[in-house]
């Protein structure tokens, strides 16, 4: 990291309009975690103005609390249905922490805010996370275990996520923990491309429904199959147990292993859809990824760009990715973080896909 691209960042307040883009709470998110990883005190207005419901919900206040917590920073406005928010961090501390999401909050996202500082921090981190794992509006536990985590670890880091109980939206209840080794001078932060999967080597369906009829997770289990060409007796559709402690809920998911690259989709069941319906939504998702040439998918390119951005930045070396799509939330949080980090983050039309660099400013 450039001494003047220290100074840079760290000699002004970061300032972020929260109708921006989407507009959403991932503004929000990703500004917590700049202030946290470049000490500069941030301020937000129209926090989430582009929701039906604007300001801090129960969910958004629990990542500030979490993030004032990492760091034991300072924060003004930090009320529900609060538009404005003023936070000034403090030093990043590694060690135990838990953090309570009321009712079905989604705790992912939780762990989306603090995992860039402690990635960065003095020494090991362990987060004890309870609330949703499988929510709407947000990624669900198997999405970062298996697509996100093992992207970061090739970062340097160290992730370990273990699910404890799953929580579904609206009773929530899941518990999980996660295990943060941040880079050291052995092994620096370094980013890297993700240009290509591969090929596919596993694919695969599964269909949480606890606390629900067994049928349901049959019917679109088989709804799947025929539409992939998945079946039971090859292992590609599977009923993962669950508790009795856990649901009512219902979530459809599906892995696919590449060479170089996992994805995972899912789709949760609503009293509204049959689970021939949810199926169907599940594969229309897998099937616009499989058209494109793309990496990673749209949900991952998303996630995925902070990291890499962080890995930038401190190592001074450029990185891309290849992604099938760049949504509106994608583009908004590519615009927050170069508002708080001296890198470019460039998005231009490649063969099948869509390509975004991430490149340290001179």
């Amino acid at each position: 990291m450039h001494k003047n691209n220290l100074e840079k960042i760290t000699s002004a307040r970061l300032v972020l309009d929260g109708s921006t883009g989407e507009g959403g709470g991932q503004i929000l998110r990703t500004g917590l975690a700049l202030a946290m990883v470049t000490g500069r005190p941030l301020h937000i207005t129209r926090v989430r103005a582009g929701r039906p419901k604007p300001g801090l919900m129960r969910q958004h206040l629990a990542c500030v609390q979490a993030a004032v917590a990492v760091c034991g920073g300072q924060v003004e406005g930090a009320e529900l249905n609060s538009q404005t928010l003023v936070f000034t961090p403090g030093e990043v501390r590694s060690g135990d922490y838990r953090f309570q999401i009321a009712t079905a909050g989604s705790c992912l996202l939780v762990l989306q805010t603090v995992l860039p500082a402690l990635m960065l921090a003095d020494g090991p981190s362990k987060v004890e996370l309870a609330g949703g794992t499988h929510n709407p509006m947000a990624p669900p536990f198997d999405f970062l275990e298996r697509a996100f985590a093992p992207l970061v670890r090739r970062l340097g880091v160290g992730l370990e996520l273990q699910l404890q109980r799953r929580g579904f939206y609206p009773a929530g209840g899941g518990e999980l923990v996660a295990h943060i080794a941040p880079a050291t001078p052995a092994r620096p932060l370094a980013p890297v491309d993700v240009l290509e999967r591969g090929p596919l080597h596993n694919g695969w369906g599964e269909a949480l429904a606890p606390g629900l009829a067994r049928h349901i997770a049959t019917r679109e289990l088989e709804a799947l199959g025929q539409r992939m060409g998945w079946t039971f007796e090859a292992g590609q559709l599977r009923q993962p147990p669950t508790r009795q402690t856990e649901g009512p809920g219902n979530a459809l998911i599906a892995t696919l292993e590449y060479a170089q690259v996992a994805e995972v989709f899912c789709q949760l069941g609503e009293r509204s859809l049959s689970a021939e319906q949810v199926a169907k939504r599940l594969v229309d998702e897998v099937r616009a990824y499989q058209r494109s040439t793309g990496a990673l998918g749209p949900h991952l390119a998303d996630q995925w760009m902070l990291p890499l951005a962080l890995a930038v930045w401190r190592s001074g070396q450029a990185a891309s990715y290849t992604c099938s799509e760049v949504t509106q939330h994608t583009d908004t949080n590519a615009q927050t973080i170069a508002m708080g980090l001296p890198v470019r983050v460039q998005i231009t039309p490649a063969a099948g896909a869509m390509r975004v660099e991430v490149s340290p400013l001179p």
